[in-house]
């Protein structure tokens, strides 16, 4: 039996291989990370993100799945829920009632089709529990009995959340089962950003599904304190076998007069794409919940939008893109939870992170337009603040070195900011920033430090390109319509001269700190020891 089941799961590989590949995406994940008590991370488990992306001559098709109690889920929805839709189900002619009919079936035959992949396992254990003796001191054979149920349980257990979205003749679908976020970010006639999160998530916080469970006899009230369910907030989920056959033996659920929670998927669409220029996001709860953690939900969706806009204006390709943002994320996440700051105590640990983006009409910006290359984007803290301004802002400042290669233009988060004083608070687009190697930099005064630093990115630059820095920041407005959109100015731009690599390679110090050096000894040798002539050694 156990040869058959593996026999089963290894066709499925192949059912997608000869579909093409979107190049209009990009995908950035990370594992699940735990912090010990210095900041140090661990996997506490193997990652159980599944995502796809694919195209054909008619449509578009892409999906992040966020698997949990294992992988075996979200990779097996990830392969079937493809082939149930784009090996001839779709086309053109279809509309908009077709479409979402098509959508619903697809989940409900891969959920059934993944419950048929276990019945013989689900069989044996069943038959194995009943010849458990009861009260009676564990032998040799029961205690090999056991292992097998252990190992039986290891093998069915599970399930996955997803989010996939279909374009189909240049209308935007998005099918949502649980708890993943699809953002579609529209570039307007005046430069902003409008973000539009497509759905909600489906936990007890969602007022439609507490009608919905209510309505099979559930008490709402009661949900909502629960919270999770068979230990996911999720109320609707693919697999878990055991909330879905043996609801009625979960207390929360054991009232209901049907199963409560369904893989029915929620579908939005078709909403067009017509003159849409900006990009689609597919987020995988896990990268959501480390953002809300480390900054809290209110401007989650502006701060990832604003991310994007900003990679995409500097990567060379959207799959660095989206890396570099998972990465920024990340981060962010592990400097909130070794600060000791007020929500520390939130960040100890994240989930697997997946990030999928998808652009719309977007084009390619001239690499020689722009002072930045590319690059690695590692966030740091470094404290900023504006105590005059009210609007609601963030800083995140990078210090990027150019690399070769062509860039995606980002959209008008990314600009050219003037005379104008910053705000304070969360903010996220580009400035143009270059490093004068000729002259020493002068300092201008500035407002005094927040106890909340926001982040620095530092990235390391090849020998053969000159340094360039840049500032990125957005103002994001809390408006009936989210948008983001730059305003003011930290730094003016100075002309320069790159500096050359000398013979050893490295390129010469072009600040001089002989006489900070010089008044720091003359102020600290008394009594010491110390001469007036100290520097790096």
């Amino acid at each position: 039996m156990a040869a058959q089941r593996s026999s089963l799961m290894q066709s499925h590989q192949s059912w997608t291989d000869d579909l093409p590949l979107c190049q209009l995406c990009g995908v950035g994940s990370a594992p699940n990370c735990v912090y010990s008590p210095d900041g140090q991370g661990t996997q506490s488990h193997p990652n159980e993100d599944g995502h796809f992306c694919f195209s054909t001559e008619s449509c578009f098709l892409y999906g992040v799945f966020n698997g949990f109690d294992g992988s075996r889920v979200a990779s097996f929805v990830s392969q079937r829920l493809t082939a149930e839709l784009l090996l001839g189900q779709l086309s053109t002619g279809h509309t908009d009632a077709d479409v979402a009919r098509i959508l619903s079936q697809a989940f409900d035959v891969v959920e059934k089709s993944y419950f048929e992949t276990i019945d013989d396992a689900l069989a044996e254990k069943a038959n194995l529990q009943t010849q458990l003796p009861e009260g009676i001191y564990p032998s040799a054979q029961t205690q090999k009995i056991a292992e097998r149920l252990k190992t039986l349980e290891q093998e069915v257990s599970g399930g996955a959340t997803a989010i996939v979205a279909l374009i189909l003749n240049d209308k935007l679908y998005i099918a949502n089962v649980g708890t993943n976020r699809a953002l579609l970010c529209k570039t307007t006639t005046d430069g902003q950003n409008q973000v539009i999160q497509i759905g909600r998530a489906h936990t007890p916080d969602n007022e439609d599904e507490l009608s919905r469970l209510a309505q099979l006899g559930l008490d709402p009230v009661r949900l909502r304190q629960t919270g999770l369910i068979s230990g996911q907030s999720s109320t609707r989920r693919i697999g878990d076998y055991k909330v879905k056959f043996n609801y009625t033996d979960i207390d929360v659920l054991s009232a209901a007069k049907q199963k409560p929670i369904i893989s029915e998927p929620e579908i939005h669409g078709g909403q067009s794409l017509e003159g849409v220029m900006g990009f689609l996001l597919l987020m995988s709860e896990g990268l959501i919940k480390a953002l809300e953690s480390a900054h809290g939900p209110e401007q989650v969706n502006q701060e990832i939008v604003a991310m994007v806009a900003a990679e995409l204006a500097q990567q060379s390709s959207l799959e660095a893109a989206a890396q570099s943002v998972v990465e920024r994320v990340k981060r962010l996440h592990h400097d909130v939870y070794v600060s000791g700051r007020q929500r520390a105590s939130h960040c100890s640990r994240h989930e697997d992170m997946t990030l999928l983006i998808r652009v719309i009409n977007y084009t390619l910006a001239d690499g020689s337009l722009t002072p930045t290359q590319g690059g690695r984007i590692y966030p740091v803290s470094v404290p900023y603040s504006n105590h005059q301004s009210t609007s609601k802002t963030s800083v995140m400042l990078s210090l990027v070195m150019p690399a070769q290669g062509t860039l995606t233009n980002g959209s008008s988060t990314a600009s050219t900011l003037e005379g104008d004083t910053p705000t304070a608070g969360p903010l996220t687009a580009l400035i143009p920033l270059t490093i004068d190697t000729s002259q020493p930099i002068s300092e201008s005064p500035g407002p005094a430090p927040p106890s909340d630093p926001a982040p620095l990115c530092v990235c390391a630059p090849p020998l053969s390109q000159s340094p360039t820095a840049t500032l990125q920041s957005s103002t994001t407005h809390t408006q009936s319509s989210s948008s983001s959109s730059g305003d003011g100015s930290l730094f003016r731009q100075r002309g320069s001269q790159a500096a050359q690599p000398d013979e050893t390679g490295p390129v010469p110090p072009y600040v001089d700190f002989t006489q900070f050096y010089r008044l720091w000894g003359s102020d600290h040798s008394e009594g010491q020891g110390l001469s007036g002539d100290l520097g790096p050694q």
